[in-house]
């Protein structure tokens, strides 16, 4: 047995033990008791061996029978009492009532022997109290995405959920991916997902939207005691409230900052996919950023709107982060404190983007106005010669400060042609950056050594994880596994990584599943 697991979270919070899994309200209870339902044949098709040691397990009894089972949801695992949480959320801007986990399901809190504690939940793992018309399962394509991607983040440098595994469960499940009457039927499959906690700023509006203060407070002073100890051991009452606010408020600052240096788009920002320790937390319809354009959304449900575009990230980090404080509220006499919250994600966020473009592109540190400009227009050339933002920033650090050339970066040209077109201009700005490159106290080494590391040169593109996917529906993992090494190194330049750095190829363009995703599962 790879270790027994405990429940914190309904130990301190009051839950409803019935074992009802109809969709309905709960009002009064922050979880509900969801025994996950049983799949006919599960079959492991990945263990992150990273979250096995994160937890001290032993990678090889992840691979028996007993354990499959547990991962599967047909077992359940040594001190566990599954459930699901209850929480509410913005989504697209609208208040849409109690949400709650859906298709997730909490086993309990495992403690390794450094004292490190970290949830384990099952997703796609069957119906809860909150699935409403849901049926709780995921499909092979989402869950492959999920536990690649959240993997993929942590070795970027991304504060993120983790997935400890990923397995087929033998069954069939009927989605319909663009909600436009084509539903089929797709392999279903369950991941592992591991976190310190699964907490959202849902959760907090959710007993503040019905009026139920005692839960709120409860909840805030569970959530401060277990996950923010030296804001519990230095403050008490409204003074440790507004603390644990700013606190969340600058983690989520510089979780964007990272989702904006690597190119990432959540693509789902509502307030109940916000963690509460700032990390990327529910891989949906996320995608990277290739052809440069700020507007870029991966969502297909947000085409029109672009709500959660990659350039609306901060903007809408900032705009949750106030929800968070409107939920936050009644338990404070002056809102003067939560207001001050809301400037320090402003502040913290200007001052670690600045830091992080000084370092993509190579600065010693960000001069004001004339930088800005220069950043500026590298953006606006970024997007005119549709140049991939991963391969440009990466090999902008191979140019030559001295004699400037656009051979640089072209193997970051969708179109070659049109960089040849503006090859006049755009070497005009290559010869304006080489020079405040020249302007630079550190000597060359250091500043390409800098931007290698804050550039990655390959991420976890929609093309690949559609590879992988296709690759997996034919009965093989050989390129999930390829691709989860390479990934595991997302900054070095080794043989690894030279078979994922390349540019999205033109069949994935229109692909669904490359260029268009939904919510759906």
């Amino acid at each position: 047995m790879p270790f027994s697991l405990s429940s914190p979270y309904q130990a301190a919070l009051p839950g409803d033990r019935s074992g009802n899994l109809a969709s309905r309200p709960t009002p009064g209870v922050a979880w509900a008791s969801a025994a996950p339902t049983p799949v006919k044949a599960p079959r492991a098709l990945a263990v992150s061996p990273h979250v096995a040691a994160l937890l001290g397990v032993d990678l090889s009894s992840l691979g028996s029978q007993e354990v499959l089972e547990m991962l599967s949801g047909n077992r359940v695992w040594p001190g566990s009492e599954p459930f699901a949480m209850a929480y509410g959320g913005h989504q697209f801007g609208g208040w849409a009532g109690q949400l709650g986990d859906g298709r997730a399901i909490v086993l309990g809190t495992h403690t390794s022997a450094r004292g490190d504690r970290h949830e384990l939940q099952l997703k796609g793992a069957g119906r809860t109290a909150y699935s409403r018309r849901g049926d709780g399962r995921a499909v092979l394509r989402s869950s492959l995405r999920e536990f690649a991607c959240s993997e993929a983040m942590h070795f970027l440098g991304v504060p993120t959920t983790r997935a400890l595994s990923l397995v087929l469960t033998g069954d069939q499940v009927m989605r319909d991916m663009f909600y436009d009457g084509n539903a089929a039927y797709e392999p279903g499959a369950i991941v592992c997902r591991v976190a310190p906690s699964f907490v959202r700023f849902g959760h907090f509006e959710l007993p503040r939207a019905v009026g139920d203060v005692e839960l709120l407070r409860t909840l805030v002073d569970h959530v401060i005691d277990t996950h923010y100890p030296a804001i519990a051991s230095r403050y008490a009452g409204e003074e440790k409230i507004c603390a644990f606010f700013h606190e969340v408020a600058e983690r989520t600052a510089r979780l964007v900052v990272h989702w904006m240096r690597v190119g990432f788009v959540h693509g789902v920002l509502n307030t109940d996919n916000m963690s509460i320790l700032g990390l990327t937390l529910d891989y949906g319809p996320y995608g990277f950023v290739e052809d440069f354009d700020a507007a870029f959304t991966p969502n297909t449900t947000d085409r029109e709107s672009r709500r959660y575009c990659y350039g609306a990230q901060p903007h809408i980090g900032s705009w949750n982060v106030e929800r968070l404080a409107v939920a936050l509220q009644p338990l404070v006499t002056s809102p003067k404190p939560l207001l001050e919250g809301i400037d320090r994600f402003a502040n913290v966020y200007d001052a670690e983007a600045m830091r992080m473009l000084a370092s993509k592109f190579g600065f010693d540190e960000h001069r004001g106005d004339g930088d800005t400009a220069l950043v500026s227009e590298a953006f606006d050339w970024l997007k005119r010669l549709e140049l991939d933002f991963t391969i440009f920033f990466r090999r902008l650090a191979s140019l030559d400060e001295k004699a400037p050339s656009v051979e640089a970066v072209e193997a970051a040209a969708y179109k070659p042609d049109l960089l040849h077109a503006e090859r006049e201009g755009f070497a005009a700005w290559l010869e304006r950056y080489a020079a405040r490159l020249r302007e630079n106290r550190e000597d060359r080494t250091a500043v390409r050594a800098t931007m290698n590391a804050t550039n990655p040169r390959i991420v976890f593109r929609n093309y690949l994880a559609q590879e992988a996917i296709d690759d997996v529906m034919q009965g093989s993992t050989a390129k999930l596994d390829a691709l989860m090494h390479a990934l595991e190194r997302p900054y070095d330049d080794g043989p690894a990584q030279a078979a994922f750095d390349a540019l999205r190829p033109e069949w994935a363009r229109v692909r669904a599943g490359c260029s268009m995703l939904s919510c759906s599962s």
